[in-house]
């Protein structure tokens, strides 16, 4: 048996021990709160400034590949919270963004979004399948909404959508971030002004070798190559032209990996005319590397190679080098979109043109299925 005063001094180091403990926690607290409190001080000091908070909902390559660190870059709007179904992910991006525990929603309480205050824009980048799914939740809790492209994966989606943003009153936008880019804005305008003549004919290809996850699945992608880069074409002859084709004509390409694309097309070429009689002659593919949006006019040309790219896009015409700067695209589709709430004033890549292009994809498929030339109503 102990002495009374060792007993006693056994006592004191538990208690001390224990002490240490419990102050090693309260201290941990405390700086946890604190560290959350800095981060809610610093989301409000955006908010005051005027920038809009956004909320990516769905965490894969191209959310943390470039919505994310375009979004250091933005004026007009910052990352405010994140929407994932991966605990890890969740944990990253609040350390590496310094996102407030309150702004981190999964799948299951999305709907939830809608009482916080910090988070005025959803952009949903989720497989394609999932597009109008989370779109219309986003419009049912009262945010305004980017959408990835292709919009969804057919065009009654595409209504389902529109229709749901116009009953809550929220502004729809397709992440179309070409619109915002220098060079793609001088081949608009070289064809607007007719600065080699009218444009004739219109040449756009996109194509990658590498491919892989959900964009090989069906169900979820909605089609192959076409839903994924080739939506690049048919934008580009879009706004090149400045008009709405009429009719189409399409042929599948052959599969070298019948294995792997079993039910999705491997590559593709088709024709759109336009109203005027230009054409486009558009090729998509995930067997070959391809990036090109080529213009031929009556007196001269103008083209992008590579045209579709997030960064690197070069441009020449026959008259020499269209010499611009690279920007972010991403930050200026995203700046524009908050700037366009706070203005009150139409978005220049609307629902509606994701909609339009759904209806050309479609009736390209149909096309290629058929072997008939399709028109477009």
């Amino acid at each position: 048996m102990l002495p009374d005063n060792s007993k006693s001094h056994t006592r004191r180091k538990f208690i001390n021990k224990v002490s240490a403990v419990t102050l090693g926690s309260m201290l941990f607290g405390s700086y946890a709160n604190a560290r959350q409190d800095k981060k809610r001080e610093v989301m409000n000091t955006k908010r005051t400034a005027g920038k809009l908070g956004i909320a990516l909902v769905g965490l894969g390559k191209y959310s943390g590949g470039q919505l994310a660190p375009a979004l250091q870059e933005t004026e007009h709007c910052f990352l405010a919270g994140i929407v994932t179904g991966t605990p890890e992910k969740a944990k990253d991006w609040k350390s590496k963004y310094d996102i407030p525990d309150g702004n981190i929603y999964n799948y299951e309480n999305f709907a939830s979004i809608k009482d916080n205050p910090a988070i005025d824009i959803i952009y949903v980048v989720l497989p394609n399948a999932l597009h109008a799914e989370y779109v219309i939740k986003a419009a049912a809790a009262g945010k305004h909404v980017i959408c990835e492209k292709p919009m969804a994966i057919n065009v009654e989606e595409c209504d389902r959508m529109i229709d749901a943003c116009k009953k809550t009153g929220v502004m729809l936008s397709i992440g179309y971030r070409l619109h915002f880019e220098p060079h793609t804005q001088e081949m608009i305008r070289l064809s607007k002004d007719k600065v080699v003549g009218k444009v004739k004919k219109i040449i756009a290809k996109d194509g990658m070798s590498k491919v892989e996850g959900w964009r090989l699945n069906k169900a979820l992608a909605g089609g192959g190559p076409l839903m994924d880069v080739g939506i690049y074409c048919v934008q580009g002859a879009c706004y090149v032209s400045g008009m709405d084709p009429i009719a189409v004509k399409a042929k599948e390409g052959p599969k070298t990996k019948p294995e792997m694309f079993r039910d999705i097309e491997q590559s593709l070429s088709w024709e759109m005319e336009f109203p005027d009689g230009t054409i486009a002659a558009c090729e998509s593919s995930y067997a070959e590397d391809m990036n090109l949006l080529h213009v031929d006019a009556e007196k001269g040309w103008f083209e992008l190679s590579p045209a579709y790219s997030y960064r690197g896009i070069t441009g020449k015409t026959s008259e020499g080098k269209i010499d611009l700067p690279g920007v972010t695209q991403q930050a200026g589709q995203m700046d524009d979109f908050a700037m366009a709430i706070k203005d009150k004033r139409a978005t220049p890549v609307p629902g509606e043109m994701g909609r339009r292009d759904l209806k050309i994809l479609m009736a390209i498929y149909k096309a290629m299925d058929s072997g008939q030339r399709v028109e477009i109503s």
